[in-house]
């Protein structure tokens, strides 16, 4: 896998599961086939819309098997790498190697709120043992560590760092990091609804939440994007916030599992301590999407 040109949506995918908790292989399969039709990049598997604190590593390990099986080779597909200690990281790396994954999104931390130090020290030692390319996930908003440009770039001589997902929530980050690093890593933005300032702003690429029930919309608006077709992009934009605001929450991967269902790619089911949503909040969930619908642009149309 060449990281080189690594560019484009990336979907952060949900894990589906049978009203059981049970992992739906064919649901999840599915629903990756449905993102590569309508033209994403690459997928990544277990990250934090996927549930990866509710399943074991050997359920991760199966999640990416399936990931792997469904995209036969049409695009890559990115393990992340949350686990709790350094030792159970290199575990799963080592496992994900085994069945053929082309590359990692690796937490800083979860859990411990390690110093940039310990932090740094984690992701080089998985990147090392991966030797594959490794997208650092940096999201201190809701994990603490922060990586912060000089950071990366005291990072820049480890050969398998190769990309960021930026998702402090301030877009100036994306500067900031071009300021530092200029172009030694692809800048990835992970906040939903600060896709059009990042690729306004040089980011290479979006690692999307809502895009996994509107992929095709949010591969053209990418694309519009990088041909330089600015109002059209800030049309389909403007169409699709109210619900990229939805990926901004404690509860992104409720909302993100109903957005599925309305839009019928999906089911609702998840692993508890988690709930599907009720009341007012569902109700809130429901009207945004359906307005959506009702106003959805043709043109870009996802195929299901």
């Amino acid at each position: 896998m060449d990281f080189s040109d690594l560019h484009g949506v990336f979907p952060a995918v949900t894990t589906k599961f049978h009203a059981d908790e049970r992992i739906d292989a064919e649901g999840t399969a599915r629903h990756i086939d449905l993102q590569i039709r309508n033209g994403i990049h690459g997928v990544v598997t277990c990250g934090s819309l996927g549930e990866a604190s509710t399943l074991t590593l050997e359920e991760k390990v199966e999640v990416a098997r399936i990931a792997l099986e469904a995209s036969a080779a049409r695009v890559p597909v990115l393990a992340n790498v949350s686990e709790t200690s350094t030792r159970e990281a290199l575990r799963y790396v080592g496992q994900c190697q085994k069945i053929g994954v082309q590359g990692f999104m690796v937490m800083p931390s979860v859990i411990y709120a390690a110093d940039p130090r310990e932090a740094m020290a984690n992701v080089r030692a998985i990147a090392e043992a991966a030797q594959l390319p490794v997208m650092v996930y940096n999201n201190p908003l809701a994990y603490v560590v922060d990586l912060k440009p000089e950071h990366m770039a005291e990072l820049a001589d480890c050969q398998w760092l190769m990309a960021i997902k930026e998702s402090t929530g301030n877009v100036r980050r994306i500067t900031d990091l071009r300021r530092v690093v200029g172009n030694r890593y692809k800048l990835f933005i992970g906040v939903d609804d600060l896709a059009y300032e990042a690729l306004a702003l040089g980011a290479d690429g979006l690692l999307a939440g809502v895009g996994c029930a509107f992929p095709r919309e949010t591969v053209a608006l990418y694309e519009l994007m990088k041909a330089g077709q600015f109002a059209e992009a800030l049309a389909l934009y403007q169409w699709m916030t109210p619900m990229l605001h939805l990926d901004v929450s404690t509860k992104l991967v409720q909302n993100l599992k109903l957005i599925d269902v309305l839009a019928g790619v999906g089911t609702e089911h998840m692993r508890r301590p988690r709930l599907p949503l009720a009341g007012a909040e569902r109700e809130q969930v429901i009207a945004v999407v359906q307005q959506a619908l009702r106003t959805r642009p043709q043109k870009y149309r996802s195929v299901m």
